[in-house]
Formats: structure tokens, C-alpha cells, sequence
């Protein structure tokens, strides 16, 4: 991306050329991100393991600061998060993709629904299920308590904190990195985001500043999903096998997940994330399924409906409910700021995680499967559980709304404790979530490993005593959370350090916003040119060189092989392109050809070069793509039949379009085609940046990443 919103040639598209030769590069340490953010993480723990009593005090006051001074912020910032999503998604922008134009996706939708799902959510779910729904109930943040409306409420409130609003902001950040990582091949870390707007400066301090911040926001959030899963699954242990209540216990629980985690993580996306994230979904779904048939399928499906338009009808009004003439700022502590921090905190793990799973995606469709796979998934499970808890309060248990309220970690294994097969449904809500548990920190510890790792390739993971290391410092903070004050200290921590990233997902948008504006240029351009790319081909066939009808037909037809492929090259592409390159250098441009030959085929492919000075380069390629043959071929067909087509790429990707066939003066005209398309695109760009006030940084030329930070 250019500094004042175009994008750079070299920053062009992954194709394969770029990932075969990066496959070769080593990983290696970012020096100021990874000992900064581990020094600051360790010092903190060390502190909270030695002083607990201060680390409480000065954790609490820097809470009630924020609270009272940034408390109406974080209502504002997470609407802003939501509105801007929605509207990326449904514009025109939507239909770009997270990657090349020729990109597929890498997961088939149930694998890529359940890690999203998996990634975004950690044990929190099953915790705040039965102990939100009742709290809100029993202590509702305004009107009466235990009426029919506080029952309705306490639903609506657990939903609104689960809700599209937080999943929004994984969608920011997955969308942003996603698309500056494999569409224009900067590295996958918070930093790339913000290329728009202080251009090379990002692979500088400045953005070790920004992937610092993230790596510690990121550590803490996911802490306090481990601390709240180490107390209940604690809580479980004991009702099921006796395991004694504690820190010695909870100590052993975090080692015994860093340990899981550490496994999974090193084995891979694929292997270990993936497989985990399946499993989970399937036995929660089981668990859910139980609770119904346990509790009343009928009353549990009419709840969930009136949940469901309950939630669509309140969401405008509850979204900015600062509760400004009586605010309860114990409850929006404990909750809605919590929770808007929380979501915040995590938002740069989860978002790179997405990012990482989603190349291929369009951003409409990973905009739609990230609000709304998820929120129909959180929204279920929050119905059934919270209604099914709610129906034993109202039925008259008051010990057991006391318990869940009082102390939430026991609430889900006392709602289980209420339905036949104690042993079973206890059993299987430890296994979920323990694989919640240990989703969040293996996804954890492979991102906050990637954004403190150089990395050839936005698709390669960080070498696997990284992630070790950082899924220990977050079993450690985790400890030292729990030392300091329970789950309430890793709460009042969020909140803390969910602030200073808020104010960097502020300029995501912005930087977003700028790149995606270009992408219009494109398609103005395309519009603008095609006239004059027509009339070309026209004026070619009225004086009838060597290309009419018959030869349409001879092309279209016929599915070269290896060998066509190869004397196409050195009959129709090499002449083609020397001659274009020989007549732009006597115009005074610096042209060049390089040319690759593909070890697997044998065939060689081309790349056209012109630099534009500060402005993205023109880049024009012939890329051979070998592919089966169709069955409608007009001859007969082998069992590995296959043919050659040579695809155009530009600096977005494939074009799409097949040019083996043409002739020399064929190939020259879509050449000069595609350079005017290129000429006029820079020009709406430069009338779009010198219309604006938006400062320039420099040639903003973002050449393709190899993992340094000089360029």
C-alpha cells in the first residue's frame, strides 16, 4: 500500500512464485517485541506472586479511574467497531476477497465454522451461562428484581455481552489482517494494518510498539479465560472425584493445559487447532441436547425464540445504555466494561487466528460467518442454559441462585446437579471445557509466537520453543492472577489493558478504510479503459491479422499440453514481452523481464516490470497452471489428462482469463490493455489523494515481506 492509500506493487499478491521462494527463509525473533512484552508479563507476575496486597490495591485504582473516566469510551468505541463491519461488509467492498483474486479457501465451512467458533470462545461460556442470566436476574442493573421482566432482561444482557458487538471486533481485525497479509503480502501482525497511514515506519518502532501491546493484551485476556476455567474446572474435579479445592490444585490445572495446549499448538492448525475446535462443537452440542430433553424441550424452544426477538429488538437501546441519571458502576465493572475490554483484549489473537484461517474468504462472507455463525451458536447455548438455570430460581431454589450468583464457578456443575446422570453431564462439561480451555491457549500461544517471530510467509507458524514459551508466561500470569485476587483481579486486569489497544483498533479502521477505497480505483479504471481495449481488438480483426473466427474457434477447442505450452512461451510469450519492454525503454521507462522455469512442469513463466517512481510498478505475468482436461474435450482422454492454460496476473492476482493461444500481436495489445488500466488507476488515485488532506509518508512502496525489518 502506498502511504496515502494505494498499493504498492511490491506489496503485490501472494502468488507462487512469492511463497516458493520464501518457503526457504528461517523464522527469527523481533528483539523488541518479544523481550519487551515477555520482561513487562514476567515483572507483572513476579509482583503479583510477591505483593499481592499492593498489586490489588494499585489494580483497583486504576480500575475506578477507567470506569469513571473512559466508562461512556468503551460504549461508543464497540458501537463504532460493529457499524463500521456491517457497513465494509454489505458495500461494495464486501466482494473483495482475503487474498488474491484466484485464491480459494483452505478449510471447508464446518472446520472453518468451528474454529471460529473454538478460537473466539474459551471456558468463560460455560462460567458466565448460568451465573450471568441469574445474576441479572436476582440483581438487575435497573427495574425490579425476580419479575418476569428481570427474567427477560437477565437473557437479553448475557446475550448482549456474547453478542454480534464483540464478535464485530474479531471481524475488524481478521478483515484488516487478512487483507494486507495475503492480498498484499505484508506480514500477518497488528502492524500491517496501519501501512496506510505511517507507511514503511510500520516495520520500525512504531510497529514494535503496536505488536508489543497486542502480545500483552492478548496474554491477559487470554489469562483470564484460564484462571475462570482453572476455578470451575477446579470446582468440577472436586464434585466428580474429590479433587480438593485451591491454589495447589488450580496450580496443577494450569500446568497440566499449558502442557495440552503446548502439544497442540506445536502440532499445527491442522493437526492439533482444527481437530480440537471439531471435537469441541460436536460435545457441546451433545450437552446442550441433554439439558433439553433434561429440563422441558417445549419451554426451552418458545425461551429461546422470545430470546432471539428480544435481543434484535433491544440491541439499539441497550448498545450505548450508559446508564447515565443511575449507573451501577459495580455491575457495569463486573460486566459490560469487563466484557467490551475482554473482547477487546482478545481481539488481536482471535483476529490474526481468523486471518489465518480464512485466506480465500471474501469479506462479506468472513464478515457473515464470523457475526453470525458464532452468535447463533453462543446464542443457543446461552438460552438453554441461562433459561434452564432461571426456571430452577423462579421454581423456588433460592440456595441455588445464591450459589450461582455468589460464587459462579460452582453455578453450571449445580444447574447439572439438578438432572439425572450427575456423572455423566458433569463429566462431559469438564471435557468441553477443558477443550475450550486448552483451544484458547494453543491458539494463543501460536499467535502471540507469530506476532513476536519475523516470518517468511503469512501462512508459516513460529518455531515451536516459542509457543512453549508463551503458553508458559501465560500459565504464570494466569497463577499470579489467581494469587492476587481470584478471577475479580484478572477482570479489573482486562479492563486495564483492554484501554490502550481500543485506541489502536480505532486506527485499524482508519488504515483500513484508506487501502479499501483504492480498490475502487481498480474497478473505475477497468471501466474507463475498456472502450479503448475494445476498439483495439476491433480495428485487429477489421484489417484481419491473424485472428478470425476459425482461429477463435481452434482456440477455445483445444486443451494444449506441456509441449504447446513451452513453444508458446518461446514463439508467442518472449517475443511479446521483449518487444514491449524494448519499446517502453526507448519511452524512457526502466522495464524489465525476469523468468522462472516451474521444476514440476518444466514450463516456463514471465513477468513484465515497470517501475512508477514513488507509485505502485506495473507488473504484468504468464502464469502456467496445468489442469484435468474436461470431460467435453473433442478427442479422447487419458486416466492424468491434463492441459496448460496461462492465466494473467497483476499486482491483485489471477485475472482470471486464459491467454495460451494468442498470437504475438494478441498478446502485445492485452498487454498494453492491462498497462493502460494501470495508468488510469494511478491517476484516480492521485486526484483521489491530492483531493484529500491526508498527510503523504513518503513512497509508501511496501515491498514484498521477507521478514525484515529494513526494506
Amino acid at each position: 500500500m502506498s502511504a496515502n492509500g494505494g498499493q504498492d506493487s511490491s506489496a503485490g499478491a501472494q502468488d507462487p512464485a512469492t511463497e516458493e521462494g520464501s518457503r526457504h527463509e528461517k523464522s527469527r525473533l523481533k528483539p523488541v517485541v518479544f523481550f519487551g512484552s515477555s520482561a513487562l508479563i514476567l515483572v507483572i507476575s513476579v509482583w503479583a506472586i510477591i505483593a499481592p496486597m499492593n498489586a490489588e490495591r494499585v489494580i483497583g485504582a486504576v480500575v475506578g479511574w477507567i470506569s469513571e473516566g473512559f466508562g461512556w469510551y468503551y460504549f461508543l468505541v464497540a458501537t463504532l467497531y460493529l457499524l463500521f463491519v456491517v457497513f465494509v461488509a454489505v458495500s461494495r467492498y464486501g466482494k473483495i476477497k482475503l487474498g488474491p483474486q484466484h485464491s480459494t479457501p483452505d478449510y471447508g465451512v464446518f472446520a472453518w465454522a468451528a474454529m471460529l467458533f473454538a478460537a473466539g470462545i474459551g471456558i468463560d461460556l460455560l462460567f458466565f451461562s448460568v451465573s450471568g442470566p441469574v445474576t441479572h436476574y436476582l440483581a438487575p442493573p435497573e427495574g425490579d428484581a425476580e419479575t418476569v421482566e428481570a427474567a427477560r432482561q437477565a437473557v437479553v444482557w448475557s446475550l448482549f455481552h456474547y453478542g454480534v458487538t464483540g464478535w464485530a471486533m474479531y471481524a475488524l481485525m481478521g478483515m484488516a489482517l487478512g487483507y494486507f497479509a495475503f492480498r498484499y503480502n505484508l506480514p500477518l501482525a497488528i502492524r500491517s494494518a496501519l501501512y496506510p497511514l505511517i507507511g514503511k515506519r510500520i516495520h520500525g518502532r512504531v510497529g514494535d510498539a503496536v505488536d508489543l501491546a497486542a502480545i500483552i493484551g492478548t496474554v491477559f485476556g487470554i489469562s483470564v479465560s484460564l484462571g475462570i476455567g482453572v476455578v470451575q474446572l477446579n470446582y468440577g474435579l472436586n464434585a466428580l472425584f474429590g479433587v480438593p479445592e485451591g491454589v495447589a490444585a488450580q496450580t496443577g490445572l494450569i500446568i497440566v493445559a499449558v502442557l495440552v495446549a503446548t502439544v497442540s499448538a506445536v502440532a499445527g492448525v491442522d493437526r492439533g487447532i482444527r481437530r480440537l475446535s471439531e471435537l469441541n462443537v460436536l460435545l457441546a452440542i451433545v450437552l446442550m441436547i441433554y439439558v433439553m430433553i433434561a429440563e422441558d424441550p417445549v419451554w426451552l424452544l418458545n425461551t429461546l425464540i422470545l430470546n432471539i426477538g428480544d435481543y434484535v429488538s433491544r440491541l439499539p437501546g441497550i448498545t450505548l445504555n450508559t446508564f447515565a441519571y443511575d449507573q451501577p458502576i459495580d455491575w457495569l465493572n463486573a460486566w459490560t466494561l469487563f466484557f467490551w475490554a475482554w473482547w477487546i483484549a482478545w481481539a488481536p489473537f482471535v483476529g490474526m487466528f481468523l486471518a489465518r484461517i480464512s485466506r480465500g474468504r471474501t469479506i462479506r462472507q468472513f464478515v457473515a460467518a464470523t457475526l453470525v455463525v458464532p452468535l447463533l451458536y453462543t446464542l443457543t447455548f446461552l438460552s438453554i442454559f441461562g433459561n434452564s438455570a432461571l426456571s430452577t430460581v423462579m421454581g423456588g431454589n433460592t440456595e441455588f441462585g445464591e450459589t450461582a450468583m455468589n460464587t459462579p464457578e460452582k453455578g453450571f456443575y449445580t444447574l447439572l446437579e439438578q438432572y439425572p446422570a450427575f456423572t455423566f453431564s458433569a463429566g462431559l462439561a469438564t471435557v468441553v471445557g477443558l477443550l475450550l480451555y486448552v483451544t484458547s491457549a494453543d491458539s494463543g500461544a501460536l499467535v502471540t509466537g507469530n506476532l513476536s517471530s519475523h516470518l517468511p510467509t503469512p501462512l508459516t507458524d513460529a518455531p515451536a520453543w516459542l509457543r512453549i514459551f508463551w503458553a508458559s508466561v501465560t500459565g504464570l500470569l494466569t497463577l499470579a492472577m489467581l494469587i492476587v485476587g481470584g478471577v475479580d483481579a484478572l477482570t479489573s486486569a482486562t479492563i486495564i489493558m483492554g484501554l490502550p489497544f481500543s485506541f489502536v483498533m480505532l486506527l485499524v479502521i482508519w488504515g483500513l478504510y484508506r487501502a479499501l477505497r483504492v480498490e475502487q480505483f481498480r474497478v473505475e479504471a477497468f471501466r474507463t479503459t475498456l472502450s479503448s481495449s475494445l476498439s483495439n481488438r476491433t480495428e485487429v480483426d477489421r484489417r484481419g491479422a491473424d485472428r478470425n473466427w476459425r482461429q477463435r474457434i481452434a482456440r477455445v477447442t483445444n486443451f494444449p499440453g506441456r509441449r504447446a505450452a513451452v513453444r508458446f512461451v518461446e514463439e508467442v510469450c518472449r517475443p511479446a514481452f521483449q518487444d514491449v519492454a524494448e519499446e517502453l525503454r526507448e519511452q524512457g521507462s526502466e522495464a524489465s523481464i525476469s523468468e522462472r522455469i516451474d521444476e514440476e512442469t518444466g514450463i516456463p513463466h514471465l513477468e513484465l516490470r515497470v517501475p512508477m517512481g514513488a507509485e505502485e510498478e506495473f507488473s504484468y505475468r504468464v502464469w502456467p497452471i496445468e489442469m484435468p482436461t474436461p470431460a467435453f474435450a473433442m478427442r479422447s482422454l487419458t486416466e492424468h489428462d491434463t492441459y496448460v492454460r496461462f492465466e494473467v496476473h497483476l499486482t491483485e492476482g489471477s485475472q482470471g482469463y486464459d491467454v495460451m493461444g494468442f498470437s504475438k500481436q494478441q498478446l502485445i495489445g492485452n498487454i498494453l490493455d492491462e498497462y493502460e488500466r494501470h495508468l488510469e488507476f494511478l491517476r484516480l488515485h492521485r486526484e483521489a489523494a491530492a483531493g484529500s488532506a491526508l498527510p503523504d509518508h513518503g513512497p509508501g512502496t511496501a515491498e514484498v515481506y521477507t521478514g525484515d525489518d529494513e526494506h
